[in-house]
């Protein structure tokens, strides 16, 4: 009876080794609900027993998350990422998922290349943000930094009600937003893409949105699961922009946006995509030190050094 005992109780040790196993082989990532979360969808669908999904309305819980160790993987905007390498080193950055999704929107057809912007007033939100930093560094290279009026409204309905009411303006806003603005205004339309206007003055980086950390933790425990996510990350990237429809019904469900059909005609100009090693080293750098000579603190003070880059 006790050796009976005994060979259960070792049993029911090793059945709970094994279970622990896979509870830490299972990889919590987290998002941030829009544009950088919709490369995901497909991954989220598929229900892979080894990642659980968490989409969260605050870049605060995500930070959160990270610090007390829920969050393995995060997908957050590019200068928060920066800023959290420099305060702790505890994390790696291992692929860009997100190029702008800023958009120049008019009640007009005035403007037909940067140029035409000047003497004009730009409306916009997020002050001392990326938005701001990008039209900047923008306006700075075509030499109109002194030529355009820089308004900023607390909120994007408040740049709406404006535009809609005065032909002069033009506005600075993010997808899904512009194309929900312009499904319910038609007169409205987008005059400029902020991502081919960068391309065009700057061959030494990206215009970036959204990439994708590690704690460094996670990634010196489970580098080859890592690598593997990538891979199935790559792959619904990949999907999501070939098959937009399919995209768009997921992107409703887990409510990253709340009309499908606003979802289906967002996700092209959302600018997702996928790109690692190298040459995400080589652009997201470049982006930050655009970032870095507007603003030192929005990335943390100083350029993220190459610990801070995943180079397999």
């Amino acid at each position: 009876m006790k050796k009976k005992l005994i060979i259960f109780i070792i049993i029911l040790f090793l059945f709970g080794c094994v279970e622990k196993k896979e509870k830490d082989n299972v990889l919590n990532i987290y998002s941030l609900k829009g544009p950088t979360t919709i490369g995901l969808v497909k991954l989220i669908n598929d229900n892979h027993e080894n990642y659980h999904f968490n989409i969260e309305t605050a870049i605060d819980s995500i930070v959160a998350a990270l610090a007390n160790g829920e969050c393995d993987i995060a997908c957050l905007p590019a200068n928060v990422a920066g800023n959290l390498f420099n305060k702790t080193k505890d994390y790696t950055v291992i692929c860009i998922n997100t190029l702008s999704v800023l958009y120049l929107v008019e009640n007009n057809n005035l403007i037909n290349d940067f140029e035409d912007l000047k003497g004009k007033t730009i409306l916009l939100t997020g002050k001392g943000a990326t938005p701001e930093i990008a039209i900047r560094y923008l306006l700075n290279k075509h030499g109109l930094e002194n030529d355009v009026i820089l308004d900023f409204k607390s909120e994007a309905t408040e740049i709406l009600s404006l535009l809609a009411g005065n032909n002069s303006y033009v506005a600075l806003l993010p997808q899904p937003f512009v194309t929900a603005a312009l499904n319910k205004n038609p007169d409205l339309r987008i005059c400029l893409d902020l991502n081919e206007v960068w391309n065009n003055v700057s061959d030494e980086s990206l215009l970036i949105t959204g990439v994708t950390i590690v704690r460094n933790e996670i990634l010196e425990k489970y580098e080859e699961q890592i690598q593997q996510f990538l891979i199935a990350y790559k792959n619904s990237i990949d999907f999501v922009n070939s098959n937009v429809s399919q995209a768009g019904k997921w992107v409703k469900e887990f409510g990253i946006v709340e009309d499908e059909d606003i979802a289906v005609k967002a996700i092209p100009y959302c600018n997702i995509t996928f790109i690692d090693s190298e040459e995400m080293k080589n652009k997201l750098q470049g982006y930050l030190s655009t970032l870095l000579d507007f603003n030192p603190d929005i990335i943390g003070g100083s350029l993220p050094n190459d610990d801070f880059y995943y180079l397999p």
